[in-house]
């Protein structure tokens, strides 16, 4: 009897948890996480760090909620140059039960290398004397990739998701446990709510690169990733690759004041689309 009842109420507790995410629910706290920082610098590019453009537009972002939406409060991660870890920052966003939860980072292209002949010198192989060739090569970093990308979590990341929702609902505030974790319900009502934050973070990810191409910056798309602060954070979330550090014009520009503010303005126009939206509805 008491499994039926846990069962019973279990279902209650997603379902109208998952009717608030889908009807109307108000969106007031964002987390927003400057990522790497401290002894991990991030990407590099040719005078600077990631760790340090993160923060520098994390911090502007969190303004902008903050002086311009009602009502909004923003919880960082970060705020100085300390390196939380990915676990610590889900579980910072998880604990302040946030409504959103946004990821600030900076692209950065792989290493190439060419390679070019600059002479020869005799060496004996097999008891004869051959020339062989000296090459010198050189590593670039440099690219002319550019634009801005929104990540939301990968499917088959979905699971860890599932288990952090669980584990939001799963006592009520007398500390009552509420989720039978074997019962079948239990996990199709996870199922079907870690797929609705899956839904809502592609539409935030979609308002955020729509305001990007309203700049006149390339617009790379919402993509998929395994991403781990993604994974543990229960909540619809994103992380958004604002340019590529490795490309001279980018990084110029993404450490400029003017360039951090575009960036951070971006993103918040994005947010704040997708908070009318949600509210509307």
């Amino acid at each position: 009897m008491r499994i039926i009842i846990i069962t019973f109420i279990s279902f209650l507790t997603l379902t109208t948890a998952a009717m608030a995410q889908s009807k109307g629910k108000k969106i007031n706290k964002i987390v927003v996480d400057a990522g790497h920082g401290g002894k991990d610098y991030g990407a590099h590019g040719g005078f600077s760090n990631e760790k340090d453009i993160t923060l520098a537009v994390s911090l502007k972002l969190g303004k902008l909620l903050t002086d311009s939406l009602k009502n909004m409060q923003v919880v960082y991660t970060r705020t100085d140059d300390s390196y939380p870890t990915l676990v610590e920052r889900h579980d910072i966003a998880n604990r302040a039960q946030a409504d959103l939860f946004v990821a600030v980072h900076v692209n950065s292209t792989p290493f190439t290398y060419t390679r070019s002949l600059v002479g020869y010198k005799t060496v004996k192989r097999h008891h004869k004397t051959v020339k062989q060739p000296i090459y010198n090569s050189v590593r670039h970093h440099e690219t002319s990739r550019q634009g801005v990308e929104t990540y939301v979590l990968a499917l088959h990341r979905m699971k860890q998701l599932g288990n952090e929702v669980q584990g939001e609902f799963s006592k009520d505030s007398s500390g009552e446990a509420l989720l039978n974790a074997n019962d079948p319900q239990t996990a199709i009502i996870v199922a079907q709510y870690t797929q609705n934050f899956l839904t809502r973070s592609v539409r935030l990810g979609s308002k955020i690169q729509e305001q990007v191409g309203l700049q006149g910056r390339p617009d790379l798309g919402v993509k998929q990733m395994p991403l781990e602060v993604l994974a543990g954070s229960a909540m619809p979330g994103v992380l958004v690759e604002i340019g590529f550090i490795t490309n001279p014009q980018e990084e110029a520009y993404l450490n400029s004041e003017k360039g951090q503010h575009e960036v951070a303005m971006a993103i918040f126009r994005g947010i704040r689309a997708y908070k009318y939206e949600i509210e509307k509805n």
